[in-house]
């Protein structure tokens, strides 16, 4: 959390002192400032403060514990020393793994009072000293005696989203309406714009978008964020997750024409991003009865599927990098940080599985993209519907990518696209309830019937690849039917 209020300090004790009683994540003292007793409280209340989903815990000093009554204190970690070391860099130095904590000091009432910020644990238990510590109750216990809370904690980890983590914190109603497009949020979801912008912020609050902070303001998720930053550069640690878009001449990435990079959320933007992709990329002219129509090279559907899984499936945690699509004179190729869940392979007909469940929740929820793990088949609906080689996912180095094809005739077509395209065809009729024949092939060809010979070649190489098995086994070749190798 970042102090961005001058007044935040004051506003947060207040707040603080408003609790009924000391909690997991809060801890009041007067004047004790033994350094091993900060040590096990750092550790204890990091912890807690996850248990009980906290983003941040609070030691603070100069607060009578029983009657929360602000008294001030004498304690000031700027010359509190452990032996020769300073404070704080021997607390930093002990604790495991290393916590930015902070330490704070403000009057309130003509009293000194010190406030400690300490960040949750996140993906390991806190340590000092090599020791986990956790509050129960008023009290600071080894955590390692309380395995229920122990598997609890561990359980939190898993389950910790990147899109409920705090981008910016600590707003008023004034500037959340500056930082976010709120506007594009209720057009998407299709419902009024409240009167009041405290009604407008209860809406955000209740999508999760905001959170209400310690200090009484508000604090932007990475959910809100990402889906509606009015500038993504605003939010530090979302920057580089900004859309680019670039095109190059040729099928090279010697040359570049053009790049566009994204300045806002995905769900603000996403309508302009997909206009902009679709008049940069190449178009075919078809000639009709008397007139000359443009048609798109790619199928504008499988482009928009893509273009929405990238988004949503990207791993947050990756930084410095964001999800690209490269445009060149003969495919689109659609990047994202982080590796795929779900097999290659299987990618088509597998259940779905999110890596950012509330980001896919919410796009489905404004229509960008849908969540019944249907995306990819049909992506590959529209590449054989339109006549274009098969699509082709590759791992790439800790990323993803998707390309689709300009069309190639059969001929032009090597073996392994071939192969390819028959095993995908084959999945997408098995998902169908329907195996693969020499008929269907043809169509997906558009193979002549006078030239089955050619599709029966295919089918061979495929079945030689171990992509695709026969329906039953003895069956006739003229009858022949065939499913997906795991079917």
């Amino acid at each position: 959390m970042s102090i961005i209020q001058p007044d935040f300090l004051e506003r947060l004790v207040l707040e603080l002192v408003r609790l009924p009683a000391e909690t997991g994540w809060v801890e009041f003292k007067l004047n004790n400032s033994d350094p091993d007793m900060i040590g096990k409280r750092i550790s204890a209340l990091s912890n807690s403060a996850a248990l009980e989903d906290q983003e941040t815990a609070y030691l603070v000093w100069g607060i009578e514990d029983e009657s929360h009554a602000i008294l001030g204190t004498s304690f000031d970690p700027d010359f509190a020393k452990k032996g020769n070391e300073n404070l704080e860099a021997w607390l930093v130095r002990l604790l495991n793994p290393r916590l930015n904590i902070k330490f704070h000091k403000t009057s309130i009432k003509e009293k000194n009072v010190i406030v400690l910020e300490i960040p949750c644990a996140k993906i390991q238990p806190t340590r000092f000293e090599g020791k986990e510590w956790v509050r129960i109750g008023s009290t600071t216990q080894a955590l390692g005696e309380h395995r229920a809370k122990e598997a609890e904690l561990w359980r939190q980890f898993e389950r910790r989203p990147f899109e409920s983590q705090i981008a910016l914190s600590d707003h008023d109603e004034e500037e959340i309406t500056e930082l976010l497009d709120y506007p594009a949020y209720f057009e998407g979801l299709n419902i009024p714009l409240p009167a009041s912008r405290e009604a407008l912020v209860a809406k955000l609050v209740e999508d999760r978008l905001l959170v209400r902070n310690d200090a009484g303001r508000y604090d932007i998720t990475n959910l809100g964020a990402i889906l509606y930053a009015r500038r993504l550069s605003d939010f530090p640690l979302l920057a580089r997750k900004a859309v680019r878009v670039i095109v190059y001449k040729g099928g090279s990435r010697i040359s570049t024409l053009r790049e566009q990079e994204g300045t806002r959320g995905y769900a603000a933007s996403f309508t302009g991003l997909m206009g902009w992709i679709d008049s940069q990329l190449p178009r075919n002219e078809v000639i009709g009865q008397a007139l000359r129509t443009e048609m798109p090279l790619y199928p504008e559907l499988a482009v928009r599927e893509l273009v929405a899984n990238a988004l949503i499936h990207q791993d947050f945690s990756i930084g410095g990098t964001g999800p690209t699509i490269e445009i060149f004179e003969n495919r689109i190729e659609i990047t994202n940080p982080g590796l795929p869940l779900i097999d290659i392979q299987r990618l088509l007909d597998h259940a779905p599985r999110s890596r950012n469940e509330a980001l896919a929740r919410f796009m489905r929820r404004v229509g960008i993209c849908e969540e019944r793990g249907t995306g990819v088949d049909k992506v590959v609906w529209e590449t054989e519907l339109h006549q274009l080689p098969p699509p082709l996912w590759e791992k790439q180095d800790g990323a993803f990518r998707v390309t689709l094809f300009a069309p190639k005739s059969l001929r032009n077509m090597d073996r392994q696209e071939k192969v390819h395209a028959c095993y995908l065809h084959a999945c997408l009729r098995y998902v169908n309830r329907e195996p693969v024949t020499n008929t269907s092939l043809r169509e997906r060809f558009r193979v002549e019937p006078g030239n089955s010979a050619i599709v029966s070649r295919i089918i061979k190489d495929t079945t030689d690849a171990g992509m695709i098995k026969p329906f039953e086994e003895g069956q006739a070749k003229k009858v022949a039917r065939y499913l997906p190798w795991w079917a």
